[in-house]
């Protein structure tokens, strides 16, 4: 099965000249589910991860499946202002303006192994906030998984410079 030929392009969403890629019609496909699971997972299997970190919203779907197939526990990262207790804050630049991302200052210790996890990398300013908040916490990243590459955005590139392996399990032209 191709995973590419589960994945949905919508046109013109959200604004015109747009191809959105829906990665719902993936998840709602068990085979495909399972096998975007599974090859997500391959990269780590070998190692010891203690948390697979998931970018709000669909980072959740992708990363709790892959926490349980791993052994490993699972940390939300969330937009602001829905974590209650003490968070960590690192705000991210959008094609108008900012936004924010947050994490439990207690979610992680200390040089604990953590892969971060999203449905889609485009631009990588949300996966590279996300990295700034993991090594917040003192964790060491060891890798980024992404179902969905947007290379011509570049955002896999940038994540790789912050010096993370990174896996994506299908590349769209385009964006």
């Amino acid at each position: 099965m191709k995973l590419k030929d589960t994945i949905r392009t919508i046109p013109d969403f959200p604004k015109p000249g747009i191809l959105f890629r829906d990665i719902t019609t993936l998840m709602t496909n068990r085979k495909a589910f399972h096998a975007a699971i599974v090859q997500l997972c391959q990269p780590y299997e070998h190692m010891k991860v203690d948390n697979v970190a998931g970018i709000d919203a669909r980072g959740f779907v992708f990363g709790g499946a892959m926490a349980d197939r791993l052994g490993a526990g699972f940390v939300p990262i969330r937009k602001a202002g829905k974590l209650p207790g003490k968070t960590y804050t690192q705000d991210y630049q959008l094609e108008y303006g900012t936004d924010t991302l947050e994490l439990h200052a207690d979610a992680l210790r200390s040089q604990e192994k953590v892969v971060l996890v999203d449905d889609l990398i485009a631009t990588g300013g949300t996966a590279e906030a996300a990295v700034k908040l993991l090594r917040k916490t003192g964790a060491d990243v060891v890798g980024a998984a992404f179902v969905i590459d947007l290379p011509e955005l570049g955002g896999l590139k940038k994540i790789v410079e912050m010096g993370i392996p990174v896996t994506a399990l299908v590349a769209f032209d385009g964006h």
